[in-house]
């Protein structure tokens, strides 16, 4: 099997030549000015770490960014939020540099593109506090934003599916922690925002990826994204589910994790012998079919990427 092949197997859920491995990490923002050198950014950690395919950063681009959330006290303004539209910069400038992104990878690359939930691109523009705030002063007004943001996210999965060329995207799902909502005001109020721009994805690709991301190192209430559903989930080993067989019979689905991502632990200190035993462990807990090999979140700038390649390396002997 080639990459793409391997990839594509994964997702499907059947048996593949050995495990597939993708970890990843976020653009420096000193390459966030210009598309080219993103590209090459992303495409000179794809060489260097040998992983097997790619989720494409989002960076400089998080956050919803309609003027009106500016200054925004009251929930009731959040009924005036209208759509930015598929011609605003936060959409073609997203589809036009994962075109180059994609161009760079080359077509044996599978690459995923990472969307953010609506809530969380909310929060990405007026911080946790006020949309805490907002959203519980008038959770109607939040539901209505989420909406709207939703309808400009479904043009931008449209846009780096069918326009850019990626092969589906990588969903960041949050705002599930133990501490924040109960389960029934998660699904009334952040549950639709979610589902929407899911659905539509799912209706574009097979090769989508839902990212569970276990924010502030909390706990998720796993049951409210328990009808969620990707060809992938890629969850927090850490803090959710430790054991990968557990994670294969609860989800579902081909399952993406395996290491700690946070800065001190095992990937980041390890010997590099100590790292290829923990791979085969890993390997030989999740099988060939149905798991991908990598890490709870993205891996942070501090750790040299040969020890990401020492995991890729790893498995590939396996």
């Amino acid at each position: 099997m080639n990459k793409r092949e391997r990839v594509a197997a994964a997702f499907r859920g059947e048996e593949t030549d050995r495990v597939p491995v993708c970890m990843w990490k976020h653009v420096p923002p000193a390459y966030w000015a210009d598309d080219d050198r993103f590209a090459e950014y992303q495409a000179r950690f794809y060489r260097s770490t040998d992983v097997d395919f790619m989720k494409l950063s989002g960076d400089k681009y998080f956050g919803w960014p309609s003027p009106a959330l500016d200054g925004i006290e009251k929930a009731e303004e959040l009924f005036r939020l209208e759509p930015l539209g598929p011609l605003h910069p936060y959409i073609r400038g997203q589809i036009e540099r994962t075109r180059k992104v994609v161009k760079a990878l080359g077509k044996d690359c599978v690459t995923l593109y990472l969307i953010f939930v609506p809530l969380s691109c909310i929060r990405l523009k007026i911080g946790y506090p006020r949309m805490m705030k907002l959203i519980r002063e008038n959770p109607e007004a939040m539901k209505y934003a989420c909406g709207v943001v939703a309808e400009d996210l479904k043009l931008l999965v449209r846009g780096v599916i069918e326009d850019a060329g990626a092969d589906g995207i990588f969903y960041s799902v949050q705002n599930g922690e133990e501490n924040r909502f109960t389960a029934e005001e998660y699904r009334d109020w952040v549950k639709p925002g979610d589902q929407a721009v899911l659905d539509y994805a799912n209706s574009l690709s097979a090769m989508n990826a839902i990212h569970f991301c276990a924010w502030e190192e909390i706990p998720n209430r796993l049951s409210v994204w328990e009808d969620y559903r990707a060809a992938v989930v890629s969850w927090s080993r850490y803090f959710d589910i430790m054991d990968i067989q557990k994670a294969k019979e609860h989800f579902g689905c081909t399952v993406w994790g395996g290491f700690d991502n946070r800065p001190g632990s095992f990937l980041y200190t390890a010997s590099k012998e100590e790292i290829e035993r923990e791979t085969a462990r890993l390997i030989e807990q999740g099988g060939r079919k149905g798991f991908i090999l990598g890490a709870d979140c993205s891996i942070h700038d501090e750790l040299p990427e040969e020890r990401i390649r020492w995991v890729a390396q790893a498995a590939r002997r396996l």
